[in-house]
């Protein structure tokens, strides 16, 4: 893990005023932090320093100030800073409990927008605030949970969100020069729909916004706020994910997710003609930003083999820049490994698909223990790309199937809605499915097949052993929801407008305390018999430490093998290098020890 976690991890790309140089952050020291990079010389200045993970938000379109935000120790509380042309920084935010986030800055540079829950921590107000001044004024009061998503070039329409359910999303539009306005439904439907505002025409006459209401996947409409008529953008096979335009509207880029893998259609507005992207390495092109004049795009490239890379492409020259070479020269990419999608058949009939990564050197003469990798959500997806942790344990010598159980994101709107209300049983059968599919490889050891997950996959992990006790030799939970009547109990008051939606595909901690204890493992920890190991992250505002503590007690308690990781300032995912190592380290042993 050493090894590994000295490639660095970039992201960010903000231009400068005068777009020399790209303010990013890195973890290279070990922690993410801010620096600034020089487009000709690759030159990196540090910006922040400190042992608290930081992320670049950008320049100001006018000057070398600079914003950044960061929270304490994992919470999630995020304050937004910033940084001085003198080198001083100050915390933005007022009140030390108040949530703030970064939407952007105002098409002339004069504003900046942000949103956050000072006046009521339910729910997030709009704030506009004057570059110049630094004084913020609310634009929008959030009283109902309708949450601010796309503002109009001229600040008059605002959309907003509503989550009715996980799978039913709906759009309002609110006139903000309309006195006593009130906010107008968009997407008036039937059933189960999913509708994301992506971006507002700069002239403000058409939103652009993805719905899934007349297919299993979304696709990309336009609604003309002059004649009210919704029109169809661009189509797919798949969802398309996001669509965003350049500071005049010159470029569009629309975002497909297609079998896990983003791909990108880069046009001309106007014409439709396809910008063609240089010759780059292999792999997922994604995160396509273009300076404010529409000169520059910055994007990253990554794949399972190669962390992300930054390349800034000059439209007007077609040279190519790399600012990055993130892979440690201690790695030979000739030891990593490259997935392969693949689909099974669950015994209902389903199709289950996801990522499998065969590690160098199994055969049917010497098979490999095997890991089930469950991703968190409970609507995530395992998708092929770089991650130090899988790498890790496939030189170690494991497979790794990263199962995209039902309830996953990316395989159609009836996929997506397939384990409402089914946790602990149907989702956790298509692991067990997924464990009998690679019992069938003659290179995969058919009785060393444990399973691993975080988050929500940590919740499979301990359903596993707890419901079926039976099926994987061993568990690793990282951050798992162990309880469930208890985190639905303890939902981060920033969650608000999504409280309801929840309590609908997983359960009323109240009104279904019974079903929900029955799906939580913590209550059924004594039919744990197979070894386990917890990590978990002390200021976790999501899964609370509370809850691994009980099972850890509870497994324990009738003398049962689990081991218990805590990291003091880590929250919902860990962030810092040194963490990272010591329990993928412990997770390393545990399978040594247990597994192979």
């Amino acid at each position: 893990m050493e090894q590994l976690l000295a490639s660095v991890s970039v992201g960010g790309g903000s231009f400068s005023a005068d777009e020399s140089r790209l303010l990013v952050h890195t973890n290279e020291t070990g922690v993410f932090n801010v620096y600034a990079i020089d487009r000709a010389t690759n030159e990196r200045v540090a910006v922040t320093e400190g042992e608290e993970t930081t992320y670049a938000i950008g320049f100001f379109p006018d000057d070398d100030r600079i914003l950044f935000a960061r929270d304490r120790a994992g919470n999630e509380i995020y304050h937004l800073y910033l940084r001085d042309e003198d080198g001083a920084t100050r915390d933005l935010t007022e009140g030390e409990e108040t949530r703030e986030t970064f939407v952007g800055f105002s098409h002339d540079g004069a504003s900046f927008f942000t949103v956050n829950n000072r006046r009521d921590a339910r729910f997030l107000d709009l704030y506009e605030w004057d570059v110049t001044t630094l004084e913020a004024r609310l634009i929008y009061e959030n009283e109902s949970g309708l949450n601010p998503a796309v503002l109009s070039r001229d600040r008059r329409w605002l959309a907003l969100t509503k989550a009715n359910t996980t799978n039913d999303e709906d759009i309002y539009l609110l006139d903000l020069e309309a006195e006593r306005g009130e906010p107008e439904l968009l997407t008036d439907h039937e059933g189960e729909v999913s509708c994301t505002p992506q971006a507002m025409t700069g002239d403000g006459r058409y939103l652009l916004y993805t719905s899934n209401a007349e297919s299993e996947f979304r696709v990309l409409l336009r609604y003309d706020l002059q004649t009210r008529a919704h029109d169809e953008v661009h189509r797919a096979e798949w969802d398309v994910v996001s669509a965003t335009l350049s500071h005049d509207d010159t470029y569009q880029v629309i975002a497909t997710n297609e079998d896990g893998v983003t791909r990108l259609r880069i046009t001309k507005t106007a014409t439709g003609e396809a910008i063609a992207l240089p010759d780059l390495p292999p792999g997922e092109v994604k995160g396509v930003r273009f300076s404010r004049s529409e000169r520059l795009m910055r994007f990253y490239v990554s794949s399972d083999t190669s962390p992300a890379n930054l390349y800034v492409f000059d439209l007007e020259t077609g040279e190519l820049a790399t600012l990055t070479d993130t892979l440690s020269p201690m790695i030979d990419p000739a030891n990593l490994v490259a997935s392969e999608t693949i689909r099974f058949e669950a015994r209902d009939g389903m199709t289950i698909p996801g990522p499998l990564y065969r590690p160098r050197g199994a055969s049917a003469d010497a098979p490999v223990p095997a890991l089930i990798w469950v991703h968190g959500g409970p609507g995530g997806q395992s998708r092929p790309g770089w991650s130090p942790e899988r790498q890790f344990l496939l030189n170690q010598g494991y497979a790794i199937f990263a199962v995209n159980n039902r309830g996953s994101s990316g395989y159609g709107k009836t996929f997506r809605a397939a384990d409402d209300r089914r946790h602990g049983r149907e989702p956790l059968w298509d692991c067990i499915d997924a464990k009998e599919y690679l019992r069938s490889l003659d290179w995969v050891d058919s009785e060393r097949i444990g399973i691993l997950g975080g988050s929500y996959g940590g919740y499979m992990v301990l359903a596993a052993l707890a419901f079926e006790p039976e099926e994987f030799a061993v568990g690793v939970d990282v951050f798992g929801v162990a309880n469930w009547v208890r985190t639905l109990e303890s939902i981060p008051p920033w969650w608000e407008a999504y409280r309801e939606a929840l309590y609908l595909e997983m359960g009323h901690p109240e009104r279904d305390a019974q079903m929900l204890r029955d799906i939580s493992p913590v209550f059924h920890a004594d039919a744990i018999h197979r070894p386990l190991i917890i990590l978990q992250g002390a200021n976790d505002p999501r899964v609370l430490q509370a809850e691994s503590d009980d099972m850890v007690e509870a497994i324990r308690g009738r003398g049962g093998v689990v081991e218990y990781v805590v990291f003091d300032d880590e929250g919902h995912g860990f962030t810092k290098n040194v963490n990272r190592v010591r329990g993928w380290n412990a997770v390393a042993d545990f399978l040594s020890e247990h597994l192979r």
